[in-house]
């Protein structure tokens, strides 16, 4: 029997890093997420196909159910080893799914480019946690790691404000309907961003959380509370200079963009995959012209 499961892409708005310790973060459900079918296979052996939003297969690979059992890697694939490493989790959660059938063919379809950081790896989690019916945060725990944010916009069809209390998820639905989000667009940077390196980065620095984490709840509240263009602006550039010092990493748009007149905030990993713009212009000539051609509205980006 054919089975399939859909999940959300995710942009995360507020306290990027501050929310794997306890801040109160705001993250965005996007238009675009993947795709995950099943259906009976044989062999004891899972065939695997993963197709780009152009329709292109980007990975391809068959793989038997001892390789999971055995969390078996594989050199110079990591892709093949990654995959293999999340359903071998899967399968110590729901130990079943490997006895129930003689194999599984899988297909996942993403309706974004993979190379845009929505969150491919998320989405398949979730997937995956469906399919399979275990908790998708204990499973990203187990594999990619992170604070679950993403899990959670691609579980949900609305806006959310998201914290981990005491490592649990705490996920609230909240209506964020921007006066000016005609005036909001995403902008690509041309380079994905390594999630795990920039968690990385972040935990080698040291921080007094404790002051911190009030501060970007504030953040957090404000954007919600008053979403007028002028209002916006102001909370952006705070919260962007406030990050820019517990990174120690200058901000976008004093490093790339300090010509721009508008207002330029970085999302999730800094340095890579998108940026959030607000101008009172479309500002597409000006971002093509600096070489940056993926460019896209608000309300074509979020549900």
């Amino acid at each position: 029997m054919k089975q399939t499961f859909y999940s959300n892409g995710k942009l995360l708005i507020t306290s990027e890093y501050l929310v794997l310790d306890g801040a109160k973060a705001l993250a965005l459900p996007t238009k675009f997420g993947q795709d995950l079918i099943v259906e009976p296979g044989n062999d004891h052996e899972i065939q695997w196909t993963s197709y780009d939003d152009d329709g292109s297969f980007w990975f391809e690979d068959t793989f038997t159910f001892d390789t999971i059992k055995n969390k078996t890697a594989f050199e110079n694939q990591p892709v093949k080893t990654m995959l293999i490493a999340i359903l071998h989790e899967a399968s110590v959660l729901n130990p079943d799914f490997l006895k129930q059938t003689e194999g599984y063919i899988i297909t996942t379809r993403l309706t974004f480019p993979k190379f845009w950081g929505l969150g491919t790896s998320s989405t398949l989690i979730n997937n995956i946690a469906q399919w399979l019916q275990i908790d998708p945060y204990t499973l990203l725990s187990n594999t990619f790691g992170g604070s679950g944010y993403d899990i959670a916009c691609a579980q949900n069809n609305t806006p959310i404000v998201y914290q981990r209390v005491e490592g649990k998820p705490i996920v609230s639905p909240v209506t964020f309907l921007p006066e000016c989000a005609s005036n909001i667009y995403f902008v690509y940077l041309n380079q994905k961003q390594n999630s795990k390196s920039a968690i990385a980065a972040y935990r080698s620095k040291s921080h007094a959380l404790e002051n911190l984490i009030p501060v970007f709840d504030e953040l957090t509240d404000l954007i919600l509370q008053n979403n007028d263009y002028d209002t916006l602006s102001t909370v952006l550039k705070q919260h962007e200079k406030q990050m820019s010092e517990v990174l120690d990493l200058p901000e976008i748009q004093k490093n790339l963009f300090p010509d721009f007149n508008g207002v330029i905030k970085s999302l999730g990993a800094w340095g890579g995959d998108f940026v959030m713009v607000l101008s009172k212009e479309n500002p597409s000539l000006y971002f093509r012209g600096k070489g940056y051609d993926t460019i896209v509205p608000y309300t074509e980006m979020i549900l």
